[in-house]
């Protein structure tokens, strides 16, 4: 994280950002493995916590750097492997794409697996019959836009024994939406084991794996376990069976082998190429290496003490990410039937194949006319996503990682340094959040099932520090950080509309403030970065030719639980004792489930009753609370006002709607604790306070925090 004076440079922040692209430059399109995504958080991490130079010699020494490293990597690469695969459902595309042997083993085994005793009915619900089948021989692959292959994608390498890592995107079409569980086809097993992180998902869905043998490859050795089909001459595919290994001849250059995983769990496949292409690899990750190292050392200026606070949140942000779906490093997990995450990766897969296709007016349609299906960004944020990381879904888990730290910034700015930082820890490494005011493994589990929800709190959080400054003095009278702060409010609402009156109540009052003390720089700056938001009622405009704001289903009556006219309603049975209409019981257990808080259990309501009550407090009467008065504060308990408002009227019941409503309420609590809590509370026992502090627990976990905070200043 930069610090503040770097900040202020003129120009320093643009220059953070040209240096990550030139990071991405010398690592190579897409950014689509775990060993790669390591490397490029380690540049950034050097990056945004160091001093980026603006001489213009280390510029041009590191644009040569990067030269050399992209020119290097492509001369060194051996020739790419041909790799197609797909769902293997019986279908007229597959029988007349895929070679005649192939096809018929293939249907023949999934005859076996499959009988057509355990089939759905096609009438059914979800049935994988009644959706669509493969319309191609090979599937979509993202990984294939910059190495294009006549089949999926070009692969530098063939290595997996599980399909989940094999990063086969197509498992999460849209068309693949089933609900359909075994002995039938059906998409996935998840193992609900608390440590079965790293194994949580086991693909079902019936698929092949093709590759096609380059010259390079002869000398070389494929491993196999399962079945698999070896071309021949006249492409005849003999079926080699169970586990084995063959030695690639020169006969074997161009011809196919096909692995066959219509059972789950029995395919896994290794290519050990021969050693003169396995120098040229190991001779381009070399390069990758040191032009990466070679990038930092000419560009920035860093003190690694200062990159000990950022990899110890990192890795407890890994750690909690393993924990819960380790797929989400790296992995391409299947989403549940039905799911939010499918539908949104889906669309999103359809939006880029036709921007490929150069179909820009269908992919700005984003495959409705209208939105329905809750905020329409994720689907965009998707195709983009897909095409920087290829399959794989590294642009959301690159919005989690930077959650700590926007957590981080955020309690600095209202907060001494200690408290930040034990927050900070406490909200990623602990999960007691999950009581009061929201946790790092809250947004971790609906990121990792591709929910839009986390994105839109993130994208709130990162605005909000701009727009209420980076220190106790406030935001500047700027134009530039008005800008992207109103900005990344937008693409939060775009992401999930229900943030909408948090985002109106902090942009009126900073919009406000800006127009009393005259910082017209700054009030522009709000104006125009928030202007995107209305980017949705054109689109429902144009394409759907109506007047929606956000969505349609803002009406839904699973969302709109208790509309005003069920309130009123309540209010009349109260007044007349008449409880036959049944309002006043739905809106107690609205009110309940409101105050359940992210842990959805009553056992927290009084906790939470008494974080509104001090937001209340701070809010009402903020003034006395805070010699300094510092506004900015209590324009971000309004906000949290406001969205405890929803609540009210919107499902309640779903936690992931109203995390940030209680992340806010928690900013404002630790710091009414800080500056009254605490105090109150030493006068008020004083004995226990003493025993506290002098426990050596205590003692220990102050002095590690100190080391931190040595380190981080």
């Amino acid at each position: 994280m930069a610090t503040i004076a770097d900040n202020d440079v003129a120009g320093a922040p643009w220059r953070k950002f040209a240096a990550l692209v030139l990071a991405v430059a010398a690592i190579g399109l897409p950014v689509n493995n775990v060993t790669d995504y390591v490397l490029l958080a380690a540049m950034a991490v050097a990056i945004f916590s160091g001093e980026v130079r603006a001489s213009g010699n280390a510029w041009l020494g590191a644009a040569a750097i990067v030269a050399v490293a992209i020119a290097g990597q492509a001369w060194l690469a051996p020739p790419r492997i041909d790799e197609g695969h797909n769902v293997f459902l019986p279908s007229p595309a597959l029988e007349q794409g895929l070679p005649p042997d192939v096809y018929r083993h293939l249907k023949d085994e999934f005859d076996k697996e499959y009988p057509a005793a355990v089939r759905c009915a096609p009438s059914s619900t979800g049935c994988w019959q009644s959706g669509g089948l493969p319309d191609r021989p090979f599937a979509f692959s993202a990984d294939g836009i910059f190495h294009a292959s006549k089949m999926s994608r070009a692969a530098a390498e063939i290595d997996f024994s599980d399909p989940v890592w094999q990063r086969l995107g197509f498992i999460n079409e849209i068309k693949y939406n089933w609900y359909t569980a075994a002995p039938d086809v059906h998409r996935a097993d998840r193992d609900r084991r608390f440590y079965m992180g790293l194994a949580r998902w086991h693909l079902a869905m019936p698929w092949f794996e093709m590759i096609r043998l380059p010259s390079a490859m002869v000398g070389g050795r494929l491993c196999w376990r399962g079945d698999v089909l070896w071309e021949s001459a006249g492409e005849h595919f003999a079926l080699w069976r169970g586990d084995s290994c063959r030695a690639i001849e020169p006969a074997d250059a161009g011809r196919r082998v096909v692995g066959m995983a219509i059972k789950p769990d029995t395919l896994a496949m290794r290519l050990t190429p021969p050693w003169s292409a396995w120098w040229l690899q190991l001779a381009g990750q070399a390069l990758m290496l040191a032009a990466a190292a070679g990038l930092v050392l000419t560009l920035v200026r860093f003190d690694v003490r200062r990159t000990v606070v950022p990899f110890v949140l990192l890795g407890l942000s890994v750690l909690a990410i393993a924990v819960d779906d380790g797929s989400f490093l790296g992995g391409v997990r299947p989403f549940d039937g039905g799911d939010d995450g499918l539908f949104y990766d889906g669309y999103g897969r359809l939006i880029l194949q036709k921007l490929l296709a150069g179909d820009w007016w269908g992919a700005l349609e984003g495959g409705e006319k209208v939105f329905y299906y809750g905020g329409p960004g994720l689907r965009y944020f998707r195709a983009l996503e897909h095409v920087v990381f290829g399959e794989s879904y590294l642009g959301y888990l690159s919005l989690i990682l930077l959650l700590p730290f926007l957590v981080l910034g955020l309690f600095r700015r209202f907060l001494p340094e200690r408290w930040a930082l034990t927050l900070a820890l406490l909200f990623v490494a602990l999960p007691l959040g999950m009581m009061f005011g929201t946790s790092f493994p809250d947004y971790v589990k609906w990121a990792g099932r591709g929910f839009a929800d986390p994105a839109a709190y993130i994208l709130f959080i990162a605005g909000l520090l701009p727009i209420v400054g980076l220190t106790a003095a406030g935001p500047g009278g700027k134009f530039t950080p008005a800008l992207f702060g109103a900005l990344l409010l937008a693409l939060g609402i775009c992401m999930k509309p229900i943030i909408a009156p948090a985002a109106a109540v902090l942009l009126g009052g900073a919009g406000l403030y800006a127009l009393y003390v005259r910082q017209w720089p700054r009030l522009a700056g709000l104006c125009i970065g928030f202007l995107p938001v209305f980017s949705m009622a054109l689109h429902n405009w144009i394409f759907g030719h109506v007047i929606v704001l956000f969505s349609s289903n803002a009406g839904d009556a699973d969302l709109l639980v208790m509309p005003p006219s069920a309130w009123l309603g309540a209010l009349r049975e109260l007044v007349t004792l008449n409880f036959t209409g049944g309002n006043l019981p739905r809106g107690f257990f609205q009110i309940a489930h409101w105050l359940s808080g992210p842990a959805e259990s009553y056992a927290t309501i009084p906790l939470n009753v008494a974080g509104v009550a001090v937001l209340l407090y701070v809010v009402v009467r903020g003034r006395p609370f805070d010699p300094l008065f510092d506004p900015w504060l209590r324009l971000i308990g309004a906000s949290a006002l406001a969205q405890h408002a929803v609540a009210l009227f919107y499902n309640a019941g779903v936690a992931r709607y109203h995390f940030l409503t209680w992340f806010l309420t928690m900013l404002v609590v630790m710091v009414f604790m800080n500056r009254i809590g605490m105090d109150w509370f030493k006068r008020r026992y004083p004995v226990m306070s003493e025993r506290i502090q002098s426990h050596p627990l205590s003692r220990r976990l102050a002095s590690g925090l100190a080391r931190l905070q040595k380190a981080s200043s």
